[in-house]
């Protein structure tokens, strides 16, 4: 079986990172918890473990993957034949306007060259709400849990919140699971 880095993060065997993860998971169940949502799109989905987690907590849901590595959806449609995943360019989404009632884009902002041009296409989707993650700097490199050398934005809580601000999201709801910082958006 393909794996990408993001496969291997979400099946570790190391109980530490296995605790963030379900962690962070955690605190991102609470903050969409009480919202009134049918539609998620998740922009950047890799193989499509957060859709699964999302799905096994929040069934009801009807939920898409999107993710510009056809090895990550190939492999994801293995995994979670359940899910709907296709390929796609976060800068150019298949989807119409103000089509999905949440979007999620969880740690993706910081590998891509134009994270604004992203933000302006995630907005176009999304109907309601949006929410982030990216790793929390400089704390993510600091511990080594995710020294990634992918990562070619590197931002501290108050720098994301201000690039989202800049990109006209209305802030809700901030969180700091280490080593993330979480952003629940409505636009």
């Amino acid at each position: 079986m393909l794996q990408t880095s993001n496969y291997i993060k979400h099946t570790t065997k190391n109980p530490l990172k296995k605790w963030l993860i379900n962690y962070f998971y955690k605190v991102l169940f609470g903050l969409i918890a009480n919202l009134e949502i049918k539609t998620i799109l998740d922009a950047g989905c890799g193989e499509g473990f957060s859709l699964n987690q999302l799905k096994k907590k929040f069934p009801s849901k009807i939920y898409t993957g999107i993710d510009a590595s056809s090895k990550a959806i190939k492999l994801g449609k293995k995994i979670f034949p359940n899910i709907k995943l296709k390929t796609g360019n976060i800068y150019r989404l298949p989807d119409k306007d103000r089509i999905f009632d949440l979007v999620i884009c969880t740690e993706v902002l910081e590998h891509l060259a134009k994270p604004a041009k992203a933000l302006q296409e995630i907005k176009r989707v999304a109907k309601k709400y949006c929410l982030f993650s990216v790793p929390n700097e400089p704390w993510f490199r600091i511990t080594k849990l995710g020294n990634d050398p992918e990562h070619i934005n590197h931002w501290t809580k108050n720098k994301f919140i201000s690039l989202l601000e800049k990109n006209q999201f209305k802030i809700l709801k901030v969180r700091t699971p280490f080593p993330w910082t979480i952003v629940l958006t409505k636009i």
